[in-house]
């Protein structure tokens, strides 16, 4: 967005501008918006796509969107097919911007007719539009001016509908699963934690009020940016039929003693971006350091909700801010804070948090009172994915690769695992391998249906999470770790490999012999570390290249995938550099069995 439009519109200025699409239009599609010299409607509660930060390619100039030619409107469709394509499913037009970014605005008349010709545009390519915003302007003319953010939302023909994860950090008791109850029932909670109730999946959950395990909730908005939730659906399978965007909340543990359990749910779900819950009453405490911490470790993009508001006087909620801002502030973090305080901040917010991972916006919210949960759902609504079209067709293209995550028995299905497609597409009836096993070995097996967020599903996609079930295929053969894979790629595993570490702390040195939980992607193991290349010990904040060697069994890895490991205090992050791969056979003797 252009910074001059940002400005207006009262948020800060979002790195990158786009291309123009007319006189006055600007669209925005995978990371870039347009600007087209076409009216404007009402503000409404909406969305606004933006894409990473990729720079979108120059699109000529064009005309106002008022009464075009058919040749002009049928060049106009073109663009907006594409702009979807590019922004898998989202574009933002900006109407009443001049190319260069001049906020000219446009009259009332000229409005209404450009926002018809776009509806009309909409209409022929099967997407809907939402007005997002509009504010008058400042221009050299007797006649008011306006300019005018407007959603344009197709869902893709080749998915049900569009998908976002976030995984949801923060310290034990500050309210996480009750942010979460509150989202996906629509119901606010009595201020005693009725809201959680239904998403712990454990009695010792309920009756300490604590998540121990990863669980999933959805929350859905329709095409026009309505939220669609339990409160008006009786299950998932309503929830998706329909959305045309879901969010996907992977709720993890906020207690110290399930931090291995957090940091499998970051590193093995793959989630699009965090959301960090900080109590308004008790500031930065706990594991709140150590999530924001393992969020910056990972490169994972994070925005921060302080809830519990209603149990704060004011100044104790900006001072639990003015303390976030300084820590993201600090040389470790790099990030800009931006505190949400109206719909307009919302969408800004969403527009830069997508454009630039180092820009954090902070909501201040209650779970019981309902205050500005309507601008967290504001800016969910119109954060869109963050991995762009080439991304995901490249990984399409790929062969099939699905990582175990969790494994169950369900009566009359079977055997059933829970992950996320790596790469390659996934169909009902196809013929996979598993493993490694303890041996080394790959199993056949086949694919008998696919479920995502609990509603069938006959193709997955790479990056997508699903739960797909195996029939008579013997879960005592699965553990979590394992992936499942096509059997052309002739998958190689390994139990030595090496990797380039930065060691994050270390009471005393780390040497040759010391024993660490290493955890790449899905895996999660014990190994030992059996050489420090070039030196004979590591303090904290030192680099090296390092080999470990698993202790259990061998793995599936791959060079490049990032690695954090992790042993009481005593924690690094890295990434491989190389794996020495062994055949099936070999796989227990260099295990020294």
């Amino acid at each position: 967005m252009d910074s001059r439009v940002s400005e207006l519109f009262g948020g800060c200025c979002r790195p990158g501008g786009g291309p123009a699409m007319g006189g006055n239009l600007k669209a925005r599609g995978a990371g870039g918006s347009s600007s087209c010299g076409g009216p404007k409607g009402k503000k409404k509660n909406g969305r606004n796509r933006g894409g990473k930060a990729n720079n979108p390619p120059y699109l000529p100039p064009e005309l106002k969107l008022v009464n075009p030619s058919q040749y002009r409107f049928e060049h106009l469709v073109t663009q907006m097919k594409w702009r979807l394509q590019e922004g898998r499913g989202e574009a933002v037009y900006q109407i009443g911007v001049e190319d260069n970014g001049l906020l000219v605005g446009l009259a009332e008349e000229e409005m209404r007719a450009s926002l018809k010709t776009l509806h009309r545009m909409a209409e022929k390519v099967g997407a809907d539009i939402t007005v997002l915003r509009e504010r008058e302007v400042d221009y050299d003319s007797d006649m008011p001016r306006k300019i005018t953010e407007v959603l344009v939302r197709k869902v893709p023909d080749n998915q049900q509908f569009l998908d976002l994860r976030v995984a949801v950090l923060g310290n034990v008791d500050s309210g996480k699963s009750t942010l979460l109850g509150v989202l996906t029932q629509g119901e606010l909670d009595n201020g005693r934690g009725r809201a959680r109730l239904n998403l712990f999946r454990h009695l010792h959950e309920i009756q300490s009020g604590r998540t121990s395990s990863i669980s999933f909730e959805i929350l859905g908005f329709n095409s026009k940016g309505e939220v669609v939730n339990y409160s008006d659906s009786r299950t998932a399978e309503e929830i998706c039929e329909s959305s045309s965007k879901m969010i996907t909340f992977i709720d993890l543990a906020g207690h110290h003693k399930y931090l291995h359990t957090t940091i499998f749910g970051l590193t093995s779900y793959c989630p699009d971006c965090a959301l960090l819950l900080v109590s308004a009453n008790t500031g930065i405490a706990g594991t709140t350091r150590e999530h924001l911490g393992l969020a910056l470790a990972l490169k994972v993009p994070f925005f921060i909700v302080v809830s519990k508001v209603d149990l704060c006087a004011k100044t104790t909620v900006e001072r639990t801010v003015r303390q976030l801002e300084r820590v993201l502030k600090q040389p470790g973090c790099h990030k800009v804070p931006m505190l949400v305080t109206s719909e307009d901040d919302a969408v800004t917010a969403a527009q830069q948090f997508a454009q630039s991972p180092n820009v954090t916006p902070i909501f201040t919210l209650s779970s019981v009172s309902g205050e500005s949960l309507d601008l967290l759902k504001v800016f969910l609504n119109i954060l869109p994915p963050l991995t762009n079209s080439k991304e995901q067709e490249e990984l399409m293209q790929q062969l099939t690769e699905f990582q175990v995550d969790e494994i169950y028995t369900v009566p009359e299905v079977g055997t059933v695992v829970g992950g996320t497609l790596s790469s390659g597409i996934c169909r009902e009836g196809d013929q996979l391998v598993v493993g490694p096993t303890d041996d080394g070995c790959f199993l056949e097996l086949r694919v008998c249906s696919i479920q995502r967020n609990r509603s069938a599903c006959r193709v997955l996609r790479a990056g997508q999470a699903a739960t797909l079930a195996l029939g008579d295929f013997d879960r005592a053969l699965l553990r979590k770790g394992m992936v499942m894979v096509s059997p052309e790629m002739n998958p190689t595993i390994c139990s030595v490999f090496e990797a380039e570490i930065v060691l994050l702390f270390h009471a005393t040195t780390f040497r040759r012999g010391f024993q660490v939980t290493v955890h790449v992607g899905n895996v999660r193991q014990t190994a030992v570390v059996e050489k420090i290349h070039a030196k004979d010990k590591l303090r904290t904040g030192e680099k090296a290249v390092v080999r470990f060697r698993f202790l259990k069994h061998p793995e599936y890895l791959k060079v490049g995938a990032k690695l954090l490991f992790r042993e009481g205090v005593t924690k690094g992050i890295g990434h491989v550099t190389d794996v020495q791969a062994i055949a099936a056979g070999e796989a227990q003797a260099s295990m020294g069995f």
